[in-house]
């Protein structure tokens, strides 16, 4: 008996392992977003581990099917791939753990290399293709008027997510009402449910909004920013603690969603790998961060050096030694 994981980009849908039919298509029927079933390959050497749609991580077997979807990384430091690098072979990799199918273009020496799969064919039903935008439920258009503590990076693995773990937690803890939300990055769901586990009454992301990835066009990645935004203001938060993935200058639409939100930004933290790479970073922008966090503020030198490079402030929101001054700027900001 084959078995049949359903990744976490398919959480925004009704899939179970046996609900739908398994349909090869022709490559001029294959767009972003598409649900499609691989078949796992050798798995020597190569990552192994899917993440569900509830979250977990399981590690699947040879000829184990797993369905995820169609989409495109860009990422600095790991793998880069896109699906439409796939060759009539239809050999194909897990971009990510949450399901985001492509073939690997690019790949960092120092992770392992993706998951291999075949494909098998797109997740279909009565003949039509069931896709990420075709599952999500209409909802109104809202008018998002909501403060935000805007988190941007000067790459992956800055320390975005562990510091808007700590804000997030830090504002429930003053009675506020959170909303966690990742506007722009790859799937990976782990993330935002590290929001919910420190206190946020509900999280988002672009999955939520039909998106694999934000690696998309203009005008599709507004569309479903529209929407995201609409969700989260459904909610009615007193505050929302956002977190632009990757960093704004890289092909996320990161730009985009700083726009778009840049009049309710109250609070911008920038977290950067080394204190050289928040210079970068404020050149390229208009308004300076009003505080630098991640690596570039690991220690009291480095928190040195950001201050003579940049003029800015910078704290290691992992010393609880930190939380008082942190939690002094968050309720200047928000005005509490």
């Amino acid at each position: 008996m084959i078995r049949t994981f359903l990744s976490s980009v398919t959480r925004i849908s009704d899939l179970t392992e046996d609900n739908f039919d398994i349909t090869p298509l022709a490559r001029d029927q294959w767009d972003t977003g598409d649900y499609v079933v691989g078949k796992v390959g050798d798995i020597g050497g190569y990552a192994s581990a899917i993440e569900l749609a509830n979250g977990r991580m399981i590690n699947v077997m040879e000829d184990d099917h797993v369905v995820g979807s169609l989409g495109t990384r860009v990422a600095t430091l790991e793998a880069v791939g896109d699906w439409r690098s796939i060759d009539d072979s239809g050999q194909l990799n897990a971009l990510t753990s949450a399901g985001l199918f492509g073939k690997t273009t690019s790949l960092s020496p120092f992770i392992a290399s993706p998951m291999r799969l075949q494909y098998q064919g797109h997740v279909t039903r009565n003949g039509n293709k069931v896709t990420m935008a075709g599952c999500l439920p209409e909802i109104p258009s809202v008018e998002f008027d909501i403060p935000v503590i805007l988190i941007v990076g000067t790459s992956m693995s800055a320390g975005k997510t562990t510091s808007g773990r700590v804000i997030v937690h830090m504002l429930s803890q003053m009675g506020l009402k959170v909303v966690g939300a990742k506007m722009t990055g790859a799937a990976r769901y782990r993330d935002m449910l590290s929001f919910g586990d420190a206190g946020a009454s509900a999280i988002y992301d672009f999955v939520d909004a039909g998106l694999p990835s934000s690696a998309v066009d203009e005008a599709t990645y507004r569309k479903a920013l529209n929407y995201l935004l609409s969700l989260i203001a459904q909610d009615k938060p007193d505050v929302v603690v956002a977190e632009a993935g990757a960093s704004p200058l890289e092909p996320y639409n990161g730009a985009i969603a700083k726009e778009v939100v840049r009049d309710k930004v109250k609070f911008k933290l920038l977290c950067a790998q080394d204190p050289y790479a928040v210079v970068g970073v404020q050149q390229a922008f208009q308004r300076a961060p009003d505080l630098v966090a991640g690596g570039a503020a690991n220690t009291d030198a480095a928190i040195a050096l950001v201050k003579k490079l940049t003029g800015l402030p910078a704290l290691n929101l992992m010393d609880p030694a930190c939380r008082n001054e942190l939690a002094f700027m968050l309720r200047q900001a928000l005005d509490l």
